[in-house]
């Protein structure tokens, strides 16, 4: 009777650590178009359910940029003072809190061209939703990055995205699956 407690345990904790690292999604921005003008960014997010755990993957040419900018820079589509500025042409960046985040290029009129998007992102288990004229307030700082130096304005530019923040969750999961496995496998 003692090994059957840590058997029915292990029957629970299994499943609740397999579905964790399933409820995360990485959008990657603007599909297989990827981040480069001409895509309509409003409508690839329109009705998308960003979440906290998610991920944006900005895939692009040494021509663009991602700056993370104000509502107002977002709508001037001013590149004169980002929040964070990447470069690099491999961006993620982790959504760790709700509220509404605003991404430009920083290349002279492309954001005035439509390479532009609004990602709000809800509290919870999704139904967030993304538009080019959201007027909720941009969450904090949450890219953790390498090769970081400071820009003009006091922004952070980053040369390449360190996705282990949004990572690291899923090892972590896939490590207590497999030592669940592992224990279930030496008790039994």
């Amino acid at each position: 009777m003692a090994g059957t407690t840590p058997r029915r345990l292990l029957l629970v904790i299994v499943p609740l650590v397999a579905v964790v690292p399933a409820s995360a999604k990485d959008y990657m921005v603007g599909d297989s178009s990827g981040w480069k003008s001409g895509v309509d960014y409003a409508a690839w997010a329109k009705g998308k359910p960003f979440a906290i755990g998610d991920t944006l993957s900005f895939q692009y040419s040494s021509a663009h940029s991602v700056l993370e900018v104000s509502e107002a820079d977002h709508g001037a589509c001013s590149a004169s003072n980002p929040l964070r500025s990447h470069q690099g042409q491999s961006t993620t960046i982790p959504l760790t809190k709700a509220g509404t985040r605003y991404f430009i290029c920083g290349a002279p009129g492309h954001c005035a061209s439509g390479m532009k998007v609004a990602i709000t992102v809800s509290g919870g288990g999704g139904g967030g939703s993304s538009s080019a004229d959201n007027t909720a307030t941009p969450s904090g700082p949450s890219v953790r990055a390498t090769n970081t130096k400071p820009a003009s304005g006091g922004a952070t530019t980053t040369d390449e995205s360190d996705s282990s923040a949004a990572g690291s969750g899923a090892r972590l999961a896939m490590g207590l699956l497999f030592g669940a496995a592992g224990l279930a496998a030496i008790m039994g």
